[in-house]
């Protein structure tokens, strides 16, 4: 199983609605990469520890040899990556572990 961890970084100053993220874009990541291997999802809103706050994470699983970096470059994913700029203006960092 391979696993996309996207964090969006707090900073004082930064927007991250997390009412939008929940009820609109999460469900349209899932109509784009579930039938492209994700197998379910998992949102964390806020949290913190030595490296600072954040406002959200999640964690994206995804079927067995799923090339998940192939994924995030295919045009397709381009709506998913589109939608960002409607709930938050904090650029978001991923980090992929192909075999967790």
């Amino acid at each position: 199983m391979g696993v996309l961890v996207v964090s969006y970084p707090a900073e004082a100053g930064n927007r991250f609605d997390a009412d939008y993220y929940l009820a609109t874009h999460m469900p349209l990541v899932e109509k784009y990469w579930r039938p492209r291997g994700m197998t379910g999802a998992r949102p964390l809103i806020g949290g913190s520890g030595p490296a600072g706050k954040l406002a959200a994470m999640v964690l994206i699983d995804f079927a067995p040899g799923t090339a998940i970096d192939a994924l995030l470059a295919d045009p397709a994913s381009a709506p998913v990556f589109a939608d960002v700029a409607n709930f938050t203006d904090i650029a978001p960092a991923a980090h992929i572990f192909p075999d967790a």
